[in-house]
């Protein structure tokens, strides 16, 4: 059988499988550093202990008479439940604080796939999905204070009547105090290894509303002051070292952002949902290289400069409201974005030789508009939802590149295919049946197709149509009151990166990528398993389990009339584990011990287009684990933790180059906390104790196909002790 013939199969074969018990018929994108050196800079809390409680012993909503909001608390399978009082003694200031402390859930942010289509992230609000793609569930969860969360509520995604959602999805369930509550977060960073001081990071929100309104507005920089220094040494085909480099780099960021939400519940049950963010982002990378050579001797010192000027703004809004039998929701989307950039390097001798080197600005205007229809009613015992939808994308590049000549002037050069034009419309269709085909199991499925036209202006432009199937069959069991079981079954369609059919180049690392106007979507089968268990009061464990076999992944590719550049390879396939962990330490006599690890493993292969022969897909992660460790003093305001992180990519791949980054021993940060500075939550963070370095082995090759080295780098470089003040309050 054809593999477009298993969306229509997959839900007799999944239902034929379930034991008969539980058939009750009831983006040019500048490098940061090598290694992020700190995994997490700017989170402000550390994983606490929390107790789990019985779904049946939730408690009732707040003295509410609303009646729409008790009815969405309600109405999916709930697995567990958890109150605000569950989180009091950690002193949490938003319901992002509480969702970050669930045992045995991660909150999953969105993952830039096609408009805005199935739901890809796992948490809602009220029962309804964030509106937006940029400003996402922690954003949104963030400025919700803590002071309007009733409860929060894990519960079976197959169960809602929202597309594409499985396994745990958290619905946070609020209402509005009638007041104004306001938030405010500030963090401070400072470095052992010469960075400068990191002032400017923080964030302050309100929040407000009535009987049938709720507000919030938030202002945040996410700021970032990075680098590192140490030596890189380059070595010869037969390993000689022919190069010693003494390098340092600093990458600071700033990322204001204005984000708000607005919503009214009518008296007649129709909902209206607002959001919007509007966003700068500037960056400035800096590299200085001190170069000595022992085959050629004259020193000399590069310069690596690059800067972002960025800035960008999203609208999002959704208007339900009953339609015949069933809910009629309209939704609306934009974003644009401006990012001029500009990247230089100077070479400059000892002895006085002309100075080389080169420039290349770019800018680049992107937007992408969405609107869509969803109808949700009551058929064949279960909701049917119909769902259109119509996108519009396009990426306006401008390049220019400059070399100096021998006066030491820069003077424009010729750069076929960096001045482009990329636009996409694409249309799709679905329909999806949801349906509880017993008071234990849940089904949705779903089934689509979309039709996209990709346009292309400047080098070897053209215009291309492509018709795409997608869909899906997902189902969640409660095997017992502690064991939950998922799978799903998925056709998806992926996004194409606009940039990559554009020609660019990396001035640091001496890359250039060719045009390539023929690239088309990726398809792949998704198989997955997700099982949760809850082990009581000492915690929980969640694993899922994946498989995914994909055709015309992109990866680097040669380019008829020479070059290459990101392009369709045919075949892949990756699969591998992923999980989170949570030991709850009181009913083993240590109160107020608690251990959080994520983990994830998986493997992949794909046929190099060059040699011809399998390798791991450029740039998989093969392994990350993270350790969180937490401990709360009963009776004092005090608690200390640590967490630790350690992850491993494959090599990425050109056709003219191999290079790994390498980051032992793990990265390991400690934290001291007091929950009650005249009402605040102050915590000083101390980090990189294990004095992780970023190393990268990076080898150039005259001819890969035939194993003909040119040189090999090999960097080490260092970025000292983190230290870290953070301070929480409301108001």
């Amino acid at each position: 059988m054809g593999r477009e013939h298993l969306l229509i199969s997959a839900v007799t074969v999944v239902l034929a499988a379930v034991p008969a018990a539980a058939q009750d018929p009831e983006p040019l994108e500048f490098p940061g550093p090598e290694q992020v050196d700190d995994p997490l800079p700017n989170r402000t809390t550390d994983n606490v202990r929390l107790d789990e409680m019985d779904p049946s012993a939730a408690p009732p909503l707040a003295d509410s008479t609303d009646d729409v909001v008790r009815e969405q608390a309600v109405s999916a399978s709930t697995r567990r439940t958890f109150a605000p009082a569950d989180f009091e003694r950690f002193a949490p200031r938003s319901a992002l604080d509480m969702a970050q402390q669930i045992p045995g859930f991660s909150i999953r942010e969105n993952d830039g796939e096609r408009g805005l289509g199935q739901a890809n992230t796992n948490v809602i609000i009220n029962g309804q999905r964030i509106s937006g793609k940029s400003n996402g569930p922690i954003a949104a969860l963030g400025r919700i204070p803590a002071e309007e969360v009733v409860r929060l509520e894990i519960v079976d995604g197959a169960s809602l009547d929202i597309g594409g959602l499985t396994g745990q999805v958290l619905n946070v369930v609020t209402n509005s105090t009638g007041g104004i509550a306001g938030q405010f977060r500030y963090s401070a960073e400072w470095r052992s290894s010469g960075v400068p001081f990191r002032w400017g990071d923080g964030q302050v929100s309100l929040a407000g509303g009535g009987d049938k309104t709720e507000w919030t507005l938030s202002f945040e920089n996410d700021s970032g002051r990075r680098g590192d220094a140490g030596i890189e040494r380059v070595f010869d085909a037969d390993d000689l070292l022919i190069d010693t480099r003494l390098e340092q780099s600093n990458f600071n960021s700033d990322r204001p952002t204005l984000s708000g939400s607005y919503a009214r519940t009518a008296d007649n049950g129709n909902v209206l949902n607002l959001t919007g963010q509007l966003q700068g982002f500037i960056f400035r990378e800096r590299e200085d290289s001190e170069r000595s050579g022992v085959i050629d001797p004259i020193d000399r010192l590069r310069t690596f400069r690059a800067r972002e000027d960025e800035y960008n703004f999203e609208i999002g809004a959704d208007y339900s409201f009953a339609f015949g039998p069933g809910q009629l929701k309209l939704i609306g989307y934009h974003r644009y974005e401006d990012s001029p950039t500009v990247a230089r390097v100077i070479t400059e001798f000892a002895d006085g030789s002309a100075s080389e080197g080169s420039r290349f600005t770019r800018d680049a205007d992107e937007a992408e508009t969405i609107l869509r229809a969803e109808y949700t009613f009551p058929a064949f015992g279960g909701d049917l939802q119909l769902a259109v939808e119509g996108v519009r994308n396009f990426l306006d590049i401008t390049s220019e590149f400059e070399e100096l000549d021998a006066n030491g002037v820069l003077q424009p050069v010729e750069f076929d295919g960096a001045t482009a034009r990329v636009d996409e419309d694409r249309g799709e269709a679905s329909a999806t049946y949801s349906r509880a085909l017993s008071s234990a199991l849940q089904l949705q499925a779903s089934i689509g197709a979309e039709y996209s036209q990709i346009s292309q202006t400047g080098a070897d432009g053209q215009t291309r149509d492509f018709w795409r199937p997608f869909g899906f069959v997902s189902l969640d069991w409660n095997a017992n009151p502690t064991l939950n079981l998922s799978g799903r079954i998925e056709r998806q369609v992926g996004q194409l990166n606009f940039f990559d059919f554009i020609a660019s180049t990396n001035l640091d690392q001496d890359r250039v990528n060719v045009t390539n106007a023929n690239l088309v979507p990726p398809q792949s089968w998704l198989f997955e398993i997700e099982a949760t268990q809850s082990f009581g009061d000492l915690g929980s464990i969640n694993l899922r389990g994946f498989y995914e076999d994909i055709s015309n992944i992109v990866d680097q590719i040669p380019i008829e009339g020479g070059g290459q550049a990101p392009g369709n390879i045919d075949s892949a396939s990756i699969y591998g584990l992923e999980g989170e962990l949570t030991v709850l330490f009181d009913p083993l006599g240590i109160r107020g011990l608690r251990l959080d690890s994520e983990f994830s493993w998986s493997e992949s292969e794909v046929l190099d287009p060059l040699l011809g022969t399998p390798r791991e897909i450029s740039g998989n992660e093969f392994v990350e684990v993270e350790v969180e460790l937490r401990q709360d003093f009963f009776g004092t305001p005090w608690a200390i933790g640590g967490f630790w992180r350690y992850d491993e990519q494959r090599p990425r791949v050109r056709l003219d180059e191999v290079f790994q980054r390498l980051n032992p021993p793990g990265f390991l940060r400690l934290f001291v906390e007091h929950k009650d500075v005249f009402g605040m939550t102050a915590r000083f963070r101390v980090a990189n104790l294990l004095d992780r370095d970023n190393r990268l082995d990076r080898t150039i090759f005259l001819d890969r196909a035939a194993g003909i080295v040119d040189f090999r780098e090999d960097r080490d470089r260092q970025f000292g002790t983190i230290f870290s003040f953070d301070l929480e309050g409301s108001f």
